[in-house]
């Protein structure tokens, strides 16, 4: 990057040795980076220093990460964040999303997966200028999906989904035109409570295909990307 585009990142994780390891890994990919090491200075860093990410532990003391969180957007500060978060349960990770996250990461995790993460919530932050992850609903041609609801209507008619359907259409939406492998799907969607095998992943996004109405082989919305999984292709924004 850079020096006059030089984007700030905010590291906020109360684990010295993250702080070690990961600080010097985005200053080198062209972050500036600023430290945090508790949720109060979080929220003063974020208020101070207006950083174009940041990227927050989930567990920490004085104000956890999800707090930090809901207060920003209580003042409508709506910087991307990511949080990193031990929590496997698919049900708590969604909470943490609907709270203002825009991505998450599971720990352990690979540092280039997060750079990768950090990148891709940047750019849908450019394309959309709001969070999608933090609209209550979510547009794409004539789909419209209700988060608070957790209901999904296609020109104007309900869609009779199964949850996990309705996770799986929620998480592709929210993660638009990129490629997602169907263990990442499994990962986020399911959790710990991983199903036996990817060919559950199929079966959900094979109802999404039949109640939207989408053909495989011309797709309107959900691409296969053939050994990897699935992409949302249609554009994706939030709406009122």
């Amino acid at each position: 990057m850079d020096q006059e585009k030089q984007l700030t990142l905010l590291l906020v994780d109360d684990d010295p040795m993250i702080v070690e390891s990961l600080g010097p890994l985005l200053e080198r990919s062209g972050f500036h980076v600023l430290i945090a090491s508790n949720g109060e200075e979080a929220l003063s860093k974020v208020q101070s220093h207006h950083p174009d990410v940041i990227v927050m532990d989930v567990l920490m003391p004085r104000m956890n990460g999800r707090e930090v969180l809901r207060r920003m957007r209580k003042l409508n500060i709506w910087n991307p964040a990511i949080l990193l978060t031990q929590v496997g349960e698919a049900s708590e990770r969604a909470v943490a999303l609907e709270e203002g996250a825009d991505d998450y990461l599971n720990k352990p995790f690979h540092s280039q997966e997060l750079l990768a993460r950090i990148h891709a919530v940047l750019r849908r932050a450019r394309q959309t200028g709001q969070s999608l992850f933090s609209a209550r609903r979510l547009a794409s041609f004539d789909l419209m999906l209700d988060r608070g609801s957790r209901r999904a209507f296609l020109a104007n008619q309900a869609l009779n989904l199964a949850p996990k359907a309705f996770a799986v259409l929620e998480y592709l939406m929210t993660h638009p035109d990129e490629a997602i492998s169907r263990e990442q799907l499994l990962h986020s969607v399911w959790g710990w409570e991983y199903p036996t095998g990817t060919r559950t992943v199929d079966t959900r996004v094979n109802e999404l295909r039949r109640a939207l109405n989408d053909d495989a082989a011309s797709p309107r919305f959900i691409r296969t990307v053939t050994g990897e999984g699935y992409i949302f292709i249609a554009p994706v924004k939030p709406t009122l």
